[in-house]
């Protein structure tokens, strides 16, 4: 059975960071590409950044290009998105899913709050 964690989250002032975690198992996490996608209070589900198994080729929605960096430890079988220059518009919760870039689908996990106020 396929499980993931999102853990990291939190408040943070306009311009901070945070690193957002992913802990998988139930599954080859180290053969499986896998996306961060986020949902805004009142928003559809938006995707926000992809990486292939071997962490060697990444994706980006155009509004988190040089501010967000997906990355993964295939030997912890965590998969991380660092959140640097933090905007108002970033305040979501973000959820990390298996599968082919950009093919998203309704979150079954918890996610994790990320939160941008001043």
């Amino acid at each position: 059975e396929v499980q993931l964690v999102e853990s990291g989250g939190g408040l943070v002032q306009p311009g901070g960071s945070l690193r957002l975690s992913c802990a998988a198992s139930g599954f080859s996490f180290s053969t499986s590409d896998m996306n961060w996608v986020r949902q805004a209070p009142g928003e559809g589900l938006e995707w926000v950044s992809s990486i292939n198994s071997g962490g060697d080729t990444t994706y980006y929605l155009n509004s988190v290009k040089g501010r967000f960096t997906i990355s993964r430890d295939n030997a912890k079988n965590t998969l991380y998105l660092t959140l640097n220059s933090l905007k108002t518009e970033d305040t979501a919760v973000y959820y990390c899913e298996k599968g082919p870039a950009g093919v998203i689908y309704s979150p079954n996990t918890q996610g994790t709050q990320v939160t941008v106020s001043s």
